[in-house]
């Protein structure tokens, strides 16, 4: 016994250093308390925490310059304030600060948020945590509604513009506001300047410059800052959060691709509510309800810049879901693994050397679509020449959960097939994401992409027939003459079958490229009314750079939905002539009798000839 009294001085010690060494581990923030924005007033100083380097928040200090009335939008005030400090004078206000959270006497401000660009001091613009709080506090909304279907173009879906589908990519973020002359002495250092969203810093890891300057205007209109970081990342892997996941002031990652090629961005966690993440103080895309990994991550370094001084943060482990993207913020909640899309990319190459790229994205209407495209154009510029004709062959499937598989073969030339190339599959992956139908579950991507040097283009130059009387169910002998992108041309002979119920009159025989078949057709939109409607007219669909031989006469009918009627009854063509019907029915005066693909080799064809035949008893 007396041993143990002798020795417990030292039990003592021992213990007092242990507890000592465990707080030292515990992340020390300000209290948990929030300061309503009635309490904030000009003068009053404190503190912001940021990562500038590593994990560690550092603080530097916020002294309150005043509050802006619907800075933010209609009854959402800006407060804002001046950053001092050793690193606050040396970057100022740098993209991926959004989100740092602001404490006055221990009470959480708010998010700095918004910045004055080319301003001379740190001066920021603080979103109040009221507003973030409030924003997400709100009713969900509702699933998308699907009564209205999404109408679709055929002429768009042949192409490669899948912007036409989903639309020009321009966030809803808060526009410039300038602070006016009657918001006291205390602002007079901001009087008359605008202000803004802190840009986002957007990395991109495994990805070319040329590919990031292409797709920068599309990510710039929402604020984004886009960096190019050296390498890609390894595949997405989920960690189970703990008492210290994503406190206020840590850095947080909100990735949009990752494997072998990654997108990220970067921000500042506000504050962390149990399992409620809320961060930036300001949009994100302003895509409202999502479902994006949220992720912790390490700081490399601030970068100062004239222009804009930004953070290079590198993703770690996915501890969480970002669910909402709103005027005033982003929330997550943590321990909710996200969704995501696999997508596998092999190239040959025009030298035969056979390269694969995997990664994932995130599921969304347009960032899918663009993610893919830039991806998909990576990894051609960074195996192939970029001056010069190539030709490239896609072959693809979209993968769905209990539907068929849409079907992507393609095949382009001349100097812009890579462009093209790369961004034909976002056309079918925007219509089935943009389509509005209940159902539609993508489970992954898989695409072979086969280059070859040199333009491989034919264009069709006149047509000629063995004789222009014929009947039905007998054989014509069409002799097509093409010319070479070096001026050579080259003849082709196909037989063809016409038509067995050709009335008797004048029968019009059209070869054409697929483009200029589907312009002119009578069916050029289509609603679909499920989702294997939408699948099987995709995989349908006429191909550009094949040859058609097209069968057609003048002839009173109708199309309805997405197929045509011809020889349709007079009475019919009244009722749909009357003006009271709907339902999608449209009359037509050229009803098209036979349309098949020509067996013309491996050319991608363009251009367009007709002749008319006789056909008689």
């Amino acid at each position: 016994m007396k041993s143990i009294r002798s020795a417990f001085p030292a039990i003592l010690a021992i213990l007092f250093s242990a507890a000592f060494a465990a707080a030292q581990m515990i992340p020390t923030i300000p209290g948990r308390d929030l300061m309503p924005l009635s309490d904030v007033r000009a003068g009053m100083k404190g503190t912001a925490r940021t990562v500038f380097s590593g994990t560690k928040p550092e603080e530097f200090g916020v002294e309150i310059l005043g509050i802006v009335p619907n800075g933010i939008g209609p009854r959402q005030d800006l407060i804002v304030g001046k950053l001092s400090g050793a690193n606050a004078d040396r970057t100022l206000v740098f993209a991926g600060m959004s989100g740092s959270p602001v404490y006055i006497d221990g009470k959480l401000v708010g998010a700095i948020s918004y910045s004055f660009p080319y301003a001379k001091e740190a001066i920021c613009g603080i979103t109040p945590i009221g507003s973030m709080i409030s924003i997400f506090e709100q009713r969900p909304a509702p699933e998308r509604s699907v009564g209205k279907r999404a109408s679709f173009n055929f002429s768009e879906l042949m192409g490669s513009n899948w912007r036409t589908i989903t639309g020009p990519f321009s966030a809803m973020t808060p526009g410039d506001a300038v602070i006016g002359s009657n918001m006291g002495p205390s602002l007079a250092p901001v009087i008359g300047q605008t202000f803004r969203p802190i840009a986002t810093p957007l990395a991109f890891g495994g990805f070319s410059q040329a590919t990031i300057d292409a797709f920068a205007p599309d990510l710039m209109r929402a604020g984004m800052l886009s960096v190019a970081t050296v390498g890609g990342s390894r595949e997405m892997d989920f960690k189970k959060p703990t008492a210290s996941t994503l406190l206020g002031g840590d850095s947080i990652v909100v990735e949009l691709a990752r494997g072998d090629l990654s997108v990220s961005a970067a921000g500042t966690v506000t504050w962390r509510d149990g399992d409620k993440i809320y961060a930036f103080g300001h949009p994100y895309f302003s895509l409202g309800s999502v479902d994006l990994p949220m992720s912790e991550s390490h700081v490399v370094t601030v970068v100062p810049n004239l222009n804009n001084s930004f953070k290079v943060a590198v993703p770690d482990s996915a501890v969480g879901t970002l669910t909402q993207d709103r005027a005033t913020g982003i929330y997550g909640i943590l321990g909710r693994e996200p969704k995501v899309l696999p997508i596998e990319v092999h190239v040959r190459t025009s030298r035969g050397r056979d390269e694969m790229v995997r990664f994932e994205t995130v599921i969304d209407d347009f960032l899918t679509p663009l993610l893919l495209n830039s991806g998909l154009m990576n990894t051609i510029q960074g195996n192939e020449r970029s001056i010069g004709d190539t030709t490239i062959d896609v072959n693809g499937t979209i993968s769905m959960k209990g539907l068929p598989d849409v079907k992507i073969v393609r095949r382009y030339t001349g100097p812009q097939a890579a462009a093209v190339a790369a961004a034909s599959p976002s056309v079918p992956l925007a219509a089935l994401l943009n389509a509005q139908l209940a159902g539609i579950d993508i489970t992954g991507i898989r695409l072979e992409m086969t280059v070859s040097e040199g333009s491989h283009v034919a264009a069709l130059d006149r047509i000629s027939v063995d004789r222009t009387e014929v009947r039905p169910g007998e054989t014509v002998d069409v002799t097509t003459t093409f010319r070479r992108q070096d001026g050579t041309p080259f003849n082709k002979i196909f037989t063809l079958t016409i038509p067995a119920d050709a009335a008797p009159g004048k029968l019009t025989l059209t070869i054409a490229d697929g483009a200029v078949v589907q312009q002119a057709s009578a069916v050029q939109q289509f609603a679909p009314q499920d989702p294997k409607e939408l699948i099987a007219t995709l995989n349908s669909l006429r191909r550009s750079d094949k040859l058609y031989a097209v069968f057609s006469r003048e002839s009173a009918g109708a199309i309805v939905g997405a197929s045509e009627m011809s020889d349709l009854p007079p009475s019919m063509i009244a009722t749909l002539n009357n003006g009271r019907s709907t339902g999608g029915v449209k009359a037509t005066t050229t009803s098209t009798l036979q349309e098949a693909i020509l067996d013309a080799g491996d050319f991608v064809f363009s251009g367009s000839q007709a002749i008319v035949l006789e056909v008689v008893r």
